[in-house]
């Protein structure tokens, strides 16, 4: 398969991402984990500090690029010449809103998408618990990289 997209809004990156990023690199000649830089979403990280964490976090892969977009997936995936989208699922929810859009994205511009599934020590962590936690000052080392455990930790 040549190109795919692992879109996200990574507001941390999480060790359940770099799952995903590793298991795409591998079944992709490229890909491209792109942000959204949306300016109207409250988020904790700015784009900026989500490309330089992404940006470490890819840094293993050479077939991986770090992306951004603002607008629809599918004009991004269209512009850089990717057929599928990445998307990894959690649990049943997310398989219940993930297929919606996979298919209303596949009838707009015949993207497909690719689900993988989560590993299972990785299947309760997201950003969004990440941050809740280390906010309230709870140990979220094991669900993020160093890196971004230092960027969490300055934040709060």
């Amino acid at each position: 398969m040549a190109k795919a997209v692992f879109p996200g809004t990574f507001d941390p990156p999480t060790v359940g991402h770099l799952d995903i990023v590793t298991r795409a690199a591998a079944a992709f000649d490229e890909l491209i984990v792109a942000t959204g830089v949306n300016q109207s979403k409250n988020r904790l990280f700015g784009p900026q500090e989500r490309i330089e964490m992404l940006t470490e976090l890819i840094a293993p892969f050479p077939n991986v690029r770090v992306g951004t977009f603002d607008g629809l997936l599918v004009d991004y995936c269209r512009a850089e010449g990717a057929g599928v989208i990445v998307k990894g699922l959690r649990s049943a929810a997310d398989y219940d809103y993930e297929l919606q859009m996979a298919q209303l994205n596949r009838r707009m511009t015949g993207v497909d998408t690719l689900f993988f599934p989560t590993a299972p020590e990785n299947a309760f962590i997201s950003s969004s618990w990440v941050k809740e936690i280390a906010r309230l000052g709870g140990d979220v080392s094991t669900f993020v990289t160093p890196a971004v455990h230092s960027r969490l930790l300055g934040k709060f």
